[in-house]
């Protein structure tokens, strides 16, 4: 602006940083457009940890189907002298299956996680059957589930090796049974080599025991 002395008065920059309609124009926290932020914000912050938890969920489930082994005091040991009843009514005695090879799984009708590895077990039977004498001998281990149950569960899913029902717990508390399906393999001398919490797989067990066979693990 010129004054009539000729000289140009000129805004100060600091009056221009300060000027209450330049703060109003950049100021929209009142407006409808502040007001949409706020309640945008929540939202993506809720669609950020649905996404963590699906991803986390996901790496779970995909780690739960591989073949998990499991400390425990166990390995290394004499396998617990326990005993159940076998599906044909007598008495099916772990102690005297030395001489074979024994896989032990332990599962529940119900178990989803049992129902998933069903398929897989199914395989890994008919390939130990396939090595004759060589082959390990395998038995579900039941808990908390009738014999209508289980008989109704391998009619729907196949599958055809002993059952023992584990009523009495010694299965279970011999081996210190936290979940199922858990899986254990016991060397021909009665020896605990493995255990397995969770799905297992028809290869990964029979690598394993192959790997065993060679003295390689």
């Amino acid at each position: 602006m010129t004054h009539p002395g000729g000289t140009i008065r000129r805004r100060s920059p600091v009056s221009e940083l300060t000027d209450p309609h330049v703060d109003a124009a950049n100021d929209d926290s009142g407006t409808d457009g502040g007001a949409r932020r706020r309640r945008v914000a929540p939202l993506i912050a809720g669609l950020v940890a649905v996404v963590v938890v699906a991803l986390f969920a996901v790496l779970v489930m995909a780690d739960s189907s591989q073949d998990s082994t499991a400390g425990s005091p166990l390995l290394g040991n004499l396998a617990p002298d326990v005993s159940a009843e076998h599906e044909n009514g007598s008495t099916f005695e772990l102690s005297r299956r030395k001489g074979s090879w024994v896989v032990l799984n332990f599962f529940t009708h119900d178990c989803v996680p049992c129902v998933r590895e069903h398929p897989e077990l199914i395989e890994f039977v008919a390939q130990q059957d396939g090595l004759g004498v060589e082959g390990a001998e395998f038995y579900s281990v039941v808990r908390d589930s009738t014999r209508d149950e289980v008989e109704a569960f391998f009619a729907e899913r196949g599958g055809d090796w002993p059952i023992v029902y584990d009523t009495d717990y010694e299965f279970v508390n011999g081996f210190g049974v936290a979940q199922v399906p858990e899986t254990w393999i016991v060397d021909p001398n009665g020896f605990v080599r493995r255990r397995y919490i969770g799905e297992v797989t028809a290869a990964g067990l029979s690598g394993t025991l192959q790997a065993m066979r060679e003295g390689a693990a």
